[in-house]
């Protein structure tokens, strides 16, 4: 039976958010101006957390410190980020979920709104083969401060799949399995799609509508 496994990152196979964490990584390095971007990096944060996020506003912040920095000094600052902050986040529950798909011959893919230039290398580190992500523009080899193309976020995920299904010569229809993994209530609209959604450590709600509906719960902490 041909499966498509389809994992969020933050907060469902992470035990915490990267996007955040990248924000807090560059404020405890004092790459950013702490009061000013910790302030605004809350506040975002609380936004997605009530499904009120206005993605491109949030993107417009998150982004412009990577046109500010050579794309060496990023790399640098990247590893030391996975090291530190990243790891920590990577639970053996995840990684044995993530194995268990693998094992299985799934086609196994990342699915996440948050930028690829922080989330390939914990894509690479968890062993998932394919990523799709919010899309850091790149001028060359440096980043513009700009997203490019559409935001892999909300409807926006289920776009971006599509998409990157027909790229395969592929489709939904293609696989007898679709599962989704999520904790996020703005990852509703995938969640619905798949065959098998899964809520994992669910907001609360994505825990009331998973009730609601009889969809299978899980925690990977």
């Amino acid at each position: 039976m041909k499966t498509l496994a389809l994992f969020d990152l933050d907060n469902t196979l992470l035990s915490g958010d990267s996007d955040y964490a990248w924000g807090q990584y560059l404020i405890d390095q004092g790459v950013v101006d702490r009061q000013r971007y910790e302030t605004q990096n809350d506040a975002f944060y609380t936004q997605y957390k009530q499904g009120s996020l206005d993605i491109h506003a949030f993107l417009a912040f998150a982004l412009a410190p990577l046109a500010q920095h050579s794309p060496e000094q990023l790399a640098q600052w990247h590893r030391q980020f996975m090291r530190e902050y990243i790891h920590p986040m990577m639970g053996e529950a995840a990684k044995a979920l993530v194995r268990q798909h693998l094992d299985a011959g799934h086609l196994c893919a990342i699915i996440t709104a948050t930028n690829d230039f922080v989330t390939a290398p914990i894509a690479t580190a968890f062993g998932v083969p394919h990523l799709i992500a919010t899309i850091a523009e790149r001028d060359g080899a440096r980043f513009t401060g700009r997203a490019t193309g559409i935001p892999c976020f909300r409807e926006g995920k289920i776009q971006r799949l599509h998409a990157w299904l027909q790229s395969r010569g592929e489709s939904l229809d293609t696989f007898a399995d679709s599962v989704f993994y999520s904790d996020s209530l703005n990852d509703l609209p995938l969640l619905n799609l798949v065959k098998r959604p899964i809520a994992v450590d669910p907001d609360p709600t994505l825990a009331q509508e998973a009730q609601r509906r009889a969809w299978p719960t899980i925690s990977l902490r």
